[in-house]
């Protein structure tokens, strides 16, 4: 029929020129051109995204309801009575722009009408996954990365559908899905921190009697909290599907309330864990968590002891006393380093009583036996030869012991320059290369992996003050005023008070008695002995206490960057 009305059109314009002012030639010419628009538009309406809806529209456009037919009046759709004429006799070649405006109208309505079968689909089997929380046995929701995304795709999805000028017909349903799932979003976040909360603070108030006694208050409404918790869990294990769960009435605000709680229980934990940090400064150097599970086992010193290493410096374990029947006790009789090197406490200490009270036994004992160590080394040095005094100790009381007879010598040497003997530095500079002579030599012997590191560490200092010594020999210092002397970092110990110092220039600090273990040691540059003099002089200035006097070498490495 298009065809036909085209071949129509196309021989009313051969016709001859003299004819156009006819009535009947523009008759003719109106009537061809209104059949092929109104054809147009009747192939528009084939659209298959036409609905009953958009048929009634297009009544309204043509206002031509009344000459319509009784049944096509009750039933304005599409189907095998309707005919070519019924939809002729509507004028479509009126209202070409209304036609194809309710086209497009239907084009997108069809696509949100997918978008929302698609939503309806998606949500009707979307479903929490469970795990089961292990201490226990309660089950748990777990939302799966599909979910998530899903949940925000879908709600981008909604707020874009709620900005088209084509939403007036879903309106309701786009924003009852907008309310679903925003609410579902709401629950879901809420949910998984009051769970997360909760896993974090059950196994501190229900199994921690320390906790429950020092926080009653708290430790009741976490018990209530546990209770509404638990029904909750239940609840939500009934009903898997994800909209329906979340969507229960008063739901949102049970969650808020236990999150507002569990809130309060976690500020007066912190509270409290900062009275625990007050009491043992140390445990500011660990996280929350870690120091949770250390004061809830706190009653087992072997469980604590693989929290060592975060605690102190170079204690990774420690040595239980054993009983009769082979058990361990709670007596600790040495502690080992990270490197594996033992030390025996100077006196044994015992585990009894809170964490905090303990490990500060242990500090307390750690630092009486480096500083006994020291004392005894110093004192027996001269006793025999340095070859043999070393294996005396451990690695960190022959170190401080030979650092401490260094400085002790090298001032008798400028006694003894002063009293008139000109070759008394000297004569020390020879020692010297005597003293690491021998120690080469044993380093070439047959070592126990311990020793040898002890002796390699002791080689590298001693490379070090030989070559301050070859300097104040170059320099012909005679003075132990000398700067070039009083700038090196001089360990003493002082008999009357049993305590070493370190010194530089007019600083002065006490050797902390850190364990520090059997470790290497970098070589000292000249940048180093300025970095000496540069930390202990801000530590002077700022009554800081050095932790070791000679054992900066991580702040060397740092400042060596800079």
């Amino acid at each position: 029929m298009d065809i036909e009305c085209k071949k129509f059109a196309k021989e009313i314009r051969m016709l001859d020129k003299e004819m156009r002012g006819w009535d009947t030639y523009s008759g003719l010419e109106s009537t061809v051109k209104n059949t092929l628009t109104s054809l147009k538009a009747v192939g528009e309406l084939q659209n298959p995204a036409i609905r009953e809806r958009h048929w009634d529209q297009l009544m309204v456009s043509t206002k031509n309801l009344a000459a319509l037919p009784q049944e096509f009046k009750t039933k304005i759709i599409m189907d095998y009575n309707t005919t070519l004429a019924d939809l002729l006799e509507l004028n479509l070649h009126e209202c070409e722009e209304e036609v194809k405006n309710i086209v497009d109208k239907a084009v997108k309505e069809m696509s949100m009408e997918k978008i929302l079968r698609e939503l309806n689909s998606t949500w009707s089997t979307m479903q929490f996954e469970h795990e089961t929380h292990a201490r226990t046995g309660c089950t748990l929701l777990r939302a799966s990365e599909e979910l998530i995304e899903t949940l925000e795709d879908n709600q981008v999805q909604l707020q874009n559908l709620i900005t088209s000028k084509f939403i007036a017909h879903f309106l309701g349903e786009v924003s009852s899905w907008q309310n679903k799932l925003g609410l579902a979003d709401q629950v879901i976040t809420v949910w998984f921190e009051v769970q997360r909360t909760w896993m974090h603070l059950e196994s501190i108030f229900m199994s921690s009697e320390d906790i429950r006694k020092q926080l009653p208050e708290d430790s009741t409404r976490f018990d209530i909290i546990d209770r509404d918790f638990k029904e909750l869990m239940k609840d939500m294990a009934k009903v898997p599907n994800v909209v329906e769960s979340t969507n229960k009435p008063g739901l949102l605000e049970i969650l808020e309330e236990l999150q507002k709680n569990l809130t309060l229980c976690e500020k007066a934990l912190a509270v409290y864990l900062e009275t625990k940090r007050l009491a043992f400064p140390r445990f500011y150097f660990v996280s929350s968590a870690d120091l949770l599970d250390i004061l809830s086992n706190g009653n087992q010193p072997m469980q604590v002891a693989k929290h060592l290493t975060k605690l102190f410096d170079s204690i990774a374990r420690l040595n239980f006393e054993t009983d009769e029947d082979g058990s361990l006790t709670n007596i600790i009789e040495g502690m080992y380093a990270k490197d594996g090197e033992y030390v025996t406490f100077h006196e044994p200490t015992n585990c009894i009583g809170p964490v905090e009270v303990w490990l500060n036994k242990i500090q307390a004992a750690m630092r009486s036996t480096i500083r006994h160590d020291i004392g005894e080394g110093v004192v027996s040095y001269e006793e025999k030869p340095r070859d043999q005094w070393l294996f005396d100790f451990p690695a960190q009381g022959s170190l401080c012991g030979t650092q401490i007879w260094w400085t002790t010598e090298v001032n008798i040497a400028f006694s003894r320059l002063e009293e008139g003997y000109d070759n008394a530095i000297r004569d020390y500079y020879k020692k010297q290369v005597s003293q690491l002579s021998t120690l080469i030599s044993l380093l070439l012997g047959d070592l126990t992996k311990q020793d040898r590191q002890k002796i390699m560490t002791i080689c590298t200092i001693d490379v070090h003050s030989r070559d301050v010594v070859s300097k104040l020999i170059q320099s012909k210092v005679e003075s132990a005023l000398a700067f070039q002397w009083v700038s090196q970092l001089r360990h003493r110990w002082c008999e009357k008070e049993k305590h070493c110092y370190a010194n530089i220039c007019d600083a002065q600090s006490i050797y902390s008695y850190e364990y520090l273990g059997n470790t290497p040691r970098l070589v000292i540059t000249p940048l180093t002995d300025r970095c000496y003099i540069t930390l202990t002089q801000v530590s002077e200035l700022g009554k800081l206490h050095i932790l070791l006097g000679d054992y900066w070498l991580g702040t060397i490495i740092v400042t060596r960057r800079l």
